[in-house]
């Protein structure tokens, strides 16, 4: 299991643990966190599962892929340098620690 902290758009931080291999965005919908919709259900289609990575963690991310690039351009929060889609980001031991937060809306 990997720790991550997801910040929830009202700023309240919930830390869950994540199996490795499943995706932030599961470990978020798995425990009710708030503020990740996923509605194509992790399939990188739909750019409701946005959220931020902690700047000084992104070296420790697989880079993001073309179709998670182009998703990033619909996103309906503010797109920012260390955004990604949290469907597209699994859980290893390198990311045991890892912050993300999460936009105030998704559509």
């Amino acid at each position: 299991m990997v720790q991550i902290t997801y910040i929830e758009p009202s700023g309240n931080a919930v830390t869950v643990n994540v199996a490795e291999g499943r995706s932030l965005m599961q470990g978020a919908t798995a425990k009710g966190v708030n503020g990740i919709l996923a509605e194509c259900g992790g399939s990188c289609a739909c750019g409701t599962c946005h959220c931020y990575v902690e700047a000084a963690r992104l070296p420790d991310l697989p880079e993001p892929t073309d179709a998670e690039l182009a998703m990033l351009d619909t996103v309906a929060a503010e797109r920012r340098p260390n955004s990604r889609l949290s469907c597209q980001i699994k859980a290893t031991a390198a990311l045991e620690g890892l912050v993300v937060a999460l936009p105030d809306r998704q559509i």
